[in-house]
């Protein structure tokens, strides 16, 4: 054999002893060279393979760390082969620390380990499961989907479990609020609709005895009807822009223009409640880009709803101020009514909701402000915002950029 390994031939002259001798001795050594290549091209073989199967683990590797939902591997005996930086983060530990450590000294989530070790306790009987269930790691709990299955060999032997953890907290807030809106919307229709269905049996069962008395009757009933209308028009409403088909004609406007529009309008219904309305406004010519008729329902919301809400003989300021540093025009409706609890002040704007301590002194759709949200920061990316003080009265305010 050679230093470079290669097997050489013993040569020997003539078929006297000594080439019976190498005969064998040369049958061997081109047995074994031949044994020898085959050996090294399966080692070659051998090498290629471990390569692919290396650069494939680091690509399953690379896609299961892309993976934004949380992803863990276990083999069979519950010992942790691989999560990802998702998992790490939702279950509190380092991959490079807990490598083949069993589950239960690595993940403080009791339930988890539970249903890992079943799935992989039922073997390959075992078909993928769902579950859902709720993870508290910062104080702020978070449901997930959690989809567990057994890894199973060729030759059909659990090798372990792969367990996903896809966050569904925000699904199922949706999926909580629509019923809740189903929910809330027959209920806000069926308040107008009895009241209507009554006062029309009445009549029609001549209960009005004079004609003051049908007269009442005939308004509660128009009463009644313009507040379902108002309610189907504001579901409606959020719901186009919410769905973003809501046809939006922005223009240059005057949004002092917009509210000496709204103020002549509401200008009686203060009056009937003896409130004063005190108007503070920038000159016409400050313009904003802007849907005129989705501008001018935000601000009526606004003051109809301060009007609705400040007892009798209280005073109303609207003004609308520019800030030449931010190049900025800001509307404001402030009001001397009851003013909002500091626990209500978040869920204003929510469908439906209303302040219980106000519910009594007026009724509304609990959809004005919600629409009012939409329409300045959804439709024009303006910001809307509220400051209030229980018995002192309440001040909403939107700013809209100004056109140069």
């Amino acid at each position: 054999m050679t230093r470079s390994g290669q097997i050489g031939m013993v040569m020997a002259d003539g078929v006297d002893d000594l080439g019976q001798i190498t005969r064998p001795l040369n049958e061997f050594l081109t047995g074994t060279r031949r044994q020898l290549e085959e050996l090294r091209a399966e080692n070659r073989e051998l090498q290629i393979q471990t390569r692919i199967a290396s650069a494939e683990k680091h690509h399953t590797e690379a896609i299961i760390f892309s993976i934004s939902d949380a992803v863990i591997v276990t083999n069979r005996f519950d010992e942790l082969l691989l999560a990802n930086e998702a998992a790490e983060k939702l279950l509190g530990f380092k991959m490079s620390g807990s490598l083949r450590k069993n589950i239960d000294r690595v993940m403080a989530d009791n339930t988890l380990v539970r249903l890992i070790r079943e799935t992989r306790s039922h073997g390959k009987s075992f078909t993928r499961k769902v579950v859902e269930h709720t993870i508290d790691q910062t104080g702020s709990p978070k449901t997930f989907s959690i989809t567990l299955s057994c890894v199973v060999t060729p030759s059909e032997e659990v090798s372990g479990v792969v367990a996903v953890l896809h966050d569904v907290t925000r699904e199922k807030e949706i999926s909580r609020m629509k019923t809740d809106f189903v929910s809330n919307v027959s209920h806000e229709l069926k308040t107008p609709l009895a009241s209507i269905k009554a006062y029309i049996e009445m009549l029609i069962d001549g209960e009005a005895e004079d004609e003051k008395t049908t007269r009442e009757f005939y308004d509660i009933i128009s009463t009644e009807t313009d507040r379902l209308h108002r309610l189907i028009e504001n579901i409606l409403n959020i719901s186009r822009i919410e769905s973003g088909v809501v046809k939006v004609v922005r223009e240059p406007i005057s949004l002092t223009g917009v509210v000496k529009q709204v103020l002549d309008v509401a200008a009686p219904q203060a009056r009937l409640k003896n409130l004063k309305l005190i108007d503070r406004l920038a000159p016409v010519y400050y313009q904003v880009e802007a849907d005129h008729d989705m501008i001018h329902q935000a601000v009526m919301n606004l003051v109809s709803n301060a009007i609705k809400y400040t007892p009798e003989g209280g005073s109303i300021t609207i003004s609308v101020n520019v800030d030449d540093r931010r190049n900025m025009a800001v509307f404001e409706c402030s009001d001397t009514g009851l003013g909002i609890p500091t626990e209500d002040l978040p869920r204003i704007f929510d469908k439906f909701y209303r302040v219980q301590a106000n519910s009594k002194l007026a009724k509304g759709t609990g959809l004005g402000l919600t629409l009012v949200k939409h329409i300045v920061e959804t439709v024009h990316e303006g910001k809307l915002s509220v400051t209030s003080e229980v018995g002192k009265g309440s001040t909403f305010s939107f700013e809209l950029p100004i056109i140069s």
